[in-house]
């Protein structure tokens, strides 16, 4: 995995983000919108994914669009990922967009080495994830979600029941303990990806 650093590489924050190329085209614009959001000194590193629906995945689960289904290899990127938390002086804080923003959730049930979790419009509709969250619980002790108001407004009836799912996976945690918030954007789940993101870790990290 190819690995992007931005910000203070001083700084006793540390925004992890997994990303692809299209995230890479706005990242820049993305940490400039977390400087102009909150005024704490971080550095980002965006981690490249080599293969979206394999990397990222929890577990395995059949395609619900197109037809790549899901690798349930997010283990396997867990402990690459790790391998960036090794300074015990640091602060860590995990977050992406759409499946990466559902890795990081799940990221911060299997270790407490992430402070927060910014989770922008995850792929929370993913299969049994809600009941994963149910039956067990985060080290992670804040979570941003966000949702688009029109990403539950689909014909594909899997991903259109993510409101209901970022509802209940609120309220869950929220039932753990951690502080949490959902915010609602205007739009689909391909609007202002990199601006919800940013908002997402400037929360966390607020």
């Amino acid at each position: 995995m190819d690995v992007s650093r931005y910000g203070s590489t001083d700084a006793g924050v540390v925004l992890i983000q997994m990303v692809d190329d299209h995230d890479l085209a706005g990242i820049e614009n993305e940490v400039a919108d977390i400087k102009r959001l909150v005024n704490v000194e971080f550095s980002l590193i965006a981690i490249k994914v080599d293969d979206w629906n394999k990397d990222l995945s929890p577990w395995k689960a059949p395609a619900v669009f197109g037809k790549e289904d899901f690798g349930g290899g997010a283990a396997a990127t867990l402990e690459e990922v790790l391998k960036y938390t090794q300074d015990a002086g640091k602060t860590y804080f995990i977050g992406g967009y759409s499946l990466a923003a559902l890795f990081a959730i799940w990221a911060a049930y299997q270790t407490d080495v992430f402070r927060g979790v910014a989770a922008a419009s995850p792929s929370i509709w993913f299969p049994d994830f809600v009941d994963y969250m149910r039956d067990n619980s985060i080290h992670a002790r804040k979570v941003y979600l966000s949702l688009g108001d029109r990403e539950e407004k689909t014909r594909n009836h899997v991903m259109a029941s993510v409101g209901d799912c970022i509802r209940d996976a609120y309220e869950l945690l929220q039932a753990n303990g951690t502080t949490c918030t959902l915010a609602w954007n205007k739009g689909n789940h391909f609007k202002d990806a990199n601006l919800r993101t940013a908002a997402a870790f400037a929360w966390v990290i607020r």
